[in-house]
């Protein structure tokens, strides 16, 4: 389960619906509407590779993309489900097949006071080390 705000709550109570229900009640429904879409997006975007997308391939987009964030497996095992290990590592290779990156690279913050600190820690910084009364903080671009 995942976290969501109310402004997305809000936005999928105004998607069209024929019923009471927001999404399809059965999955012969969804893919029919998923196929649909794929094609109208391919169409659209003249890329005939997205109609081979399936729905394990948004799967791992999304544990690719939160392991290259937050450079944490056992974040992207928690969000996945997965109860083995094994099955999350998987996605360090892709991570590192699609982004080939050797040097991480983080946006720096020094702060002064307690407000300035607040403020970038809740942004998502993270402390990095403390001098001269100085603190600096980092997170991943």
């Amino acid at each position: 389960m995942l976290d969501v705000s109310t402004n997305l709550i809000e936005r999928i109570y105004l998607l069209p619906r024929n019923n009471e229900y927001i999404f399809p009640a059965s999955k012969k429904s969804f893919y029919i509407r998923w196929g649909k879409r794929k094609k109208a997006i391919a169409h659209k975007m003249n890329n005939p590779r997205i109609l081979k997308m399936t729905m394990t391939s948004l799967r791992h987009l999304k544990g690719t993309m939160e392991y290259h964030k937050t450079r944490d497996i056992l974040h992207v095992m928690k969000i996945l489900g997965h109860k083995d290990i094994k099955s999350t590592l998987v996605y360090i290779d892709l991570e590192h097949a699609i982004f080939r990156t050797k040097n991480d690279q983080f946006t720096v913050k020094v702060a002064e006071t307690p407000q300035e600190i607040t403020q970038l820690l809740e942004v998502g910084f993270e402390f990095v080390c403390k001098k001269d009364g100085l603190m600096f903080l980092r997170r991943r671009k």
